[in-house]
């Protein structure tokens, strides 16, 4: 039986909307959820890129509280992303969570280690991802 596996993070408050957020995602559909998901969840999206180079960019000019990043990207990918901002110490305090299509225990393992909080199956449930991102919200950076 295929289960979508994903790992949650524990239940949040409110949060505020000053909490800044990057998504990037190649598929224009996915991103504009994500985008209406995280204003759902009450936190404002500073960035939405179709790519990891640009994601990678965005991230250094305007650093963001949270970044939203789809595993399977042109160019760099999601998990490359993640690994590049958890190693400069500018970015490293970003709370990160991975969006992906592959759902095995080896994927999100794959995830976690390169240093995401937190990831999430797609295709996943609207209310799912809002409550991922409330709950990345209101955890204080590392």
């Amino acid at each position: 039986m295929d289960e979508a596996v994903s790992v949650l993070v524990p239940p949040a408050t409110a949060v505020s909307p000053s909490v800044r957020v990057l998504v990037a995602d190649d598929e224009d559909d996915i991103r504009a959820l994500v985008c209406l998901a995280v204003t759902k969840a009450g936190c404002t999206v500073t960035g939405s890129v179709a790519d990891g180079n640009t994601a990678l960019a965005a991230a250094r000019a305007d650093v963001p509280d949270l970044a939203v990043l789809d595993v399977s990207m042109p160019g760099t990918t999601g998990l490359e992303v993640c690994t590049a901002l958890r190693e400069d110490p500018a970015t490293a305090g970003i709370r990160i969570l991975l969006l992906s299509a592959g759902a095995s225990l080896d994927d999100v393992a794959r995830g976690l280690s390169a240093g995401a909080d937190a990831y999430l199956a797609k295709p996943f449930a609207v209310a799912g991802l809002v409550h991922q991102v409330r709950a990345l919200a209101a955890r204080q950076p590392a």
